[in-house]
């Protein structure tokens, strides 16, 4: 796959809420700096975080606005839109720059305004 299909099968995964799937795109020694759960170094790291995803949101969506692709790297800007098991909702802009190698990711770092999300982190 290319770049750009690489970074639209993420967001169609994570859409999809097919995390196992979605973190079968990062490679085995990825890096990701996230803006809510840190320096995350590690594909089986980053797995194991994406377990308890379900858990936090009864539903989930990433929508992206504008995307640019250059080669090996991408930037997205995207709207999330959540809610919690308990009913809160979660609206935020985030912007995604992607760093893809070999049909894998191997860097992802997320930016976002994290007061939206305190409820999901509340639970």
């Amino acid at each position: 796959m290319n770049t750009r299909a690489i970074v639209d099968t993420y967001y169609e995964l994570a859409n999809a809420g097919d995390w196992d799937a979605w973190c079968d795109l990062f490679a085995p020694n990825q890096i990701m700096d996230e803006q809510l759960a840190g320096h995350i170094e590690g594909r089986d790291a980053l797995r194991n975080i994406m377990k308890s995803f379900p858990d936090m949101y009864a539903r989930f969506a990433n929508v992206p606005r504008f995307i640019v692709v250059d080669g090996e790297q991408a930037a997205v800007v995207s709207h999330i839109s959540a809610a919690t098991h308990a009913g809160a909702t979660i609206e935020a802009d985030v912007s995604n720059y992607f760093r893809i190698v070999g049909d894998q990711i191997t860097y992802l770092a997320n930016f976002h305004d994290t007061v939206p999300f305190a409820p999901a982190l509340a639970r």
